[in-house]
């Protein structure tokens, strides 16, 4: 009787704590949440919480767009951007599982054409290099020929060849979105489908993700899809939606909060939804395995985190003492961000369907403090008070900017002699041509993308591109001898940090 009674008292006491939430989810996330969004002009956001094998929340919250005001909700989609990686991460460790791929074999034994800038690290790099971000270009890297643009997959992969790497081969991290989709397409060399149905087959099918999918096109075409938005001088605009079919295995997957709340319970159950394995556990332990250190630096916000690495798809760093793994993602009008600790069975996701905040991640940060019993702070407002001393500076210098180019300073030579066609070895042709007495640069990459440069003296010009998310940048010619002879190209650091030296042929 006593031992009937033990165990009636104890499965009583799993289901209870299985159920009780802190009293920051049950009283104050409503408020918190949508006091924070106005705060950050976040016009929609999705949140998933999932704790001990149940679903607590899955819910949206504002707008899928300002124009049409219609609310998000729990199957709202938005482009997850590189929350992808964790499923070709998977993908890879689970054919490796199979002996259909070897994470340690060189990359050439599968794809004999793939080439770095360095021979040597050419023939050195594995497929891990590729899934952990060690093969040397820094973070963000030729993503300024990649990212929205009219290439494909394969030819992304060709301009790796192009890419003079920042780094020595496996010395540090660099964040690499090419590599990524290198990896990804070795998927149908090894198992005869392609990224997007592989992934398709083997994860959304089985974890009932019905809503999820690869493609611009059925994001675009989706009802229920939400519109991406930017802030420019503090005012919320509308995005058109970027075409990133062509970044696929880094970053092209469309999802919704219930859709990815079964994998975030997947992970926290082993690999298995619904008492089913949908994936071996080896599996993910491979892709949680730290390859690489992206950080041993503690946080000013948080000092109780020291470090961060890299696995195959997933970040990891300590956090009260607990050991969380994540990944974030940011297209063209979203930021997102997937959370979860094995430790205590907790996991949180956050999209949001504007670029330009951090809430994402302080949300996350804030519910995964309340379940361990943290000593409450406005992390949002942390984050936000931290960020507003650059924004407001940044804000200066650019309102001083434009009011230099609209006086309308002659320049040192004629403006036709800026004109012509410009060449760099990565990226390949632009083109700047005199438009109603004022210059214009066309990439040819990116054919709706075109720069409207006013000069601010020394030959230097103020450019604002047409995709506003491209940022607005001051780009200097050289010109020696009263001869143009090169211009340096930048976009904003959202896309890559990197100048890029076009020459004029």
């Amino acid at each position: 009787m006593k031992n009937t009674l033990f165990y009636f008292l104890t499965c009583s006491m799993i289901i209870c704590s299985a159920q009780a939430q802190p009293a920051f989810i049950t009283d104050s996330l409503e408020i918190y949440i949508h006091r924070e969004m106005e705060r950050w002009q976040v016009p929609g956001l999705a949140l998933a919480i999932v704790k001990d094998g149940k679903v607590v929340i899955t819910k949206g919250y504002g707008i899928k767009d300002i124009k049409s005001k219609e609310p998000v909700d729990a199957y709202t989609l938005f482009q997850i951007a590189s929350n992808s990686k964790a499923f070709t991460g998977t993908a890879i460790a689970h054919l490796h599982l199979q002996k259909k791929i070897n994470l340690d074999e060189k990359v050439k034994k599968y794809m004999p054409q793939f080439a770095l800038e360095d021979t040597i690290a050419s023939e050195l790099t594995t497929v891990r290099d590729l899934l952990c971000h060690r093969i040397g270009l820094g973070t963000f890297q030729g993503d300024f020929l990649n990212w929205g643009s009219q290439l494909s997959r394969q030819e992304i992969i060709a301009g790796l060849a192009r890419t003079k790497a920042k780094n020595p081969f496996r010395y540090t991290y660099g964040y690499c979105n090419a590599a990524y989709i290198t990896a990804g397409e070795l998927i149908p060399i090894v198992s005869g489908k392609s990224w997007d149905n592989f992934i398709k087959e083997s994860y959304f099918d089985p974890l009932q993700m019905k809503h999820t999918s690869t493609t611009y096109a059925a994001m675009l075409n989706d009802k229920n899809a939400c519109t991406p938005h930017t802030l420019v001088k503090q005012n919320l605009v509308r995005l058109p939606l970027t075409n990133i079919d062509n970044m696929g295995p880094s970053a092209s997957i469309n999802s919704c909060a219930a859709d990815m709340a079964n994998w975030i319970l997947m992970q926290l159950d082993s690999g298995k939804f619904n008492g089913k394995e949908v994936v071996p556990f080896s599996v993910l332990k491979e892709t949680r395995k730290s390859n690489m250190i992206v950080s041993d630096a503690s946080s000013k916000i948080f000092p109780s985190k020291h470090f961060v690495t890299y696995g195959l798809g997933w970040s990891s760093y300590d956090f009260h003492g607990k050991r969380v793994w994540e990944h974030s993602g940011g297209a063209n009008g979203f930021v997102t961000k997937t959370e979860f600790i094995p430790e205590v069975n907790l996991g949180i996701l956050v999209y949001t369907n504007t670029d330009a905040n951090s809430l994402y991640d302080a949300l996350v940060k804030q519910i995964i403090e309340a379940y361990l019993n943290a000593p409450y702070k406005n992390i949002s407002e942390r984050y936000y008070q931290a960020s507003l001393p650059g924004k407001i500076a940044a804000q200066k210098e650019l309102d001083s900017l434009e009011n230099i180019s609209n006086k309308k300073i002659k320049t040192d030579l004629p403006l036709t002699e800026y004109t012509g066609i410009y060449t760099n070895s990565l990226y390949g042709n632009m083109q700047i041509k005199l438009e109603n007495a004022g210059l214009k640069m066309y990439l040819s990459n990116h054919p709706n993308n075109i720069g409207i440069l006013k000069h601010i003296g020394n030959n230097k010009f103020l450019c604002t591109y047409t995709d506003i998310t491209c940022g607005i940048e001051v780009l200097p010619f050289t010109v020696v001898d009263n001869t143009v002879k090169s211009i340096h190209v930048k976009v904003a650091d959202f896309i890559d940090y990197e100048k890029y030296e076009f020459f004029k042929q």
